[in-house]
């Protein structure tokens, strides 16, 4: 019985978000399969109990045909700011990087749009930072991988949702095909400072102990999975493939296991599973790291101008400086 209320639930919810029609017959649809589920459900206890679930299985292998060719669209009335997918080339040692996202944000409606190509010597990439943006409290964030190089310069890394013009995220539709994905590669004063100076949200900076050669491997798997849904667009989905499995992409880059984690879900905690991991400055404790990684204050002093990234490290503690 619990297999078939999952099942009808998972499939109603599929027919609701995802009917190509209006609301009504979405509706219609979603609500006809919640029936057949709950009247299967009855039917388990009489007489007639194979039948129902002979008619279940079919209409829900009819609604898991109907699912399969559902595709992510390659081209659409995307927002601005994911209506590019980055791409990049490697020339031995000096990386280029195609649609660098570079805007220049005054509110969440109003910014200049820039898209640059830039190249990266990946012998000076020297660190690997983690930035938590706080949007719904302390239990979920959006996580974003920023690549230090020799000089100062950092290329930061976003997954997110490719929304359309006036969409919204909502982690409950994206689990059912609503959105596709997209690897955002950005200036931090862009992908950072536009939550922490426009959006207000509570951005946290946590300097990480990973080798530069674990920082490149990371690095270049970006760049492949970028370059692959550039060929293939998938979707984003809340669980599966989402901000943050990059956190699975860290520790594979640094040799180490992946333990399950209930972590590595409720990512707002993800800081505190990094501790754990030992990939943060042990010589803090979690409290004291915590404390000193809010970069708020720091981000709207600086403003949204070159030597944002240099600012909002000061007094972030780093592992490489207590080496």
């Amino acid at each position: 019985m619990l297999i078939v209320l999952a099942a009808t639930a998972w499939a109603s919810l599929a027919l609701w978000y995802r009917v190509p029609a209006p609301e009504l017959v979405r509706a219609l649809a979603a609500g006809l399969f919640a029936l057949l589920g709950i009247a299967t459900s009855i039917a388990l206890f009489g007489r007639l109990h194979l039948y129902a679930i002979a008619l279940f299985i079919v209409a829900f292998a009819l609604v898991l045909l109907w699912w399969s060719t559902i595709r992510p669209p390659e081209h659409a009335d995307f927002a601005p700011d994911v209506s590019r997918q980055m791409t990049g080339t490697r020339d031995g040692d000096m990386l280029t990087l195609t649609n660098v996202r570079d805007f220049e944000w005054r509110s969440n409606t109003d910014f200049t749009e820039r898209w640059t190509t830039k190249t990266y010597d990946l012998t000076k990439v020297r660190t690997l930072d983690l930035f938590m943006s706080y949007w719904a409290g302390p239990e979920m964030a959006h996580v974003i991988m920023s690549f230090g190089f020799e000089g100062g310069e950092q290329i930061a890394w976003s997954i997110e949702v490719r929304r359309r013009n006036g969409g919204k995220f909502s982690p409950l539709a994206d689990l059912f095909k609503s959105n596709a994905l997209v690897i955002v590669a950005a200036e931090e004063r862009d992908v950072v400072g536009v939550r922490s100076n426009i959006r207000g949200e509570d951005v946290q900076l946590y300097r990480l102990n990973v080798s530069p050669e674990a920082a490149r491997v990371l690095l270049l798997e970006y760049v492949a999975d970028a370059n692959a849904l550039a060929k293939t667009p998938r979707f984003y989905n809340s669980i599966t493939t989402n901000c943050t499995t990059v956190i699975v992409k860290m520790i594979r880059a640094v040799g180490d296991l992946i333990p399950l984690d209930w972590r590595l879900i409720v990512n707002g905690y993800l800081p505190e599973y990094a501790y754990d991991r030992g990939a943060l400055d042990s010589q803090l404790s979690m409290q004291e790291l915590r404390a000193r990684a809010h970069i708020d204050e720091q981000a709207r002093a600086a403003g949204l101008g070159p030597d944002f990234s240099r600012l909002i490290r000061i007094g972030v503690p780093s592992p490489v400086q207590a080496q």
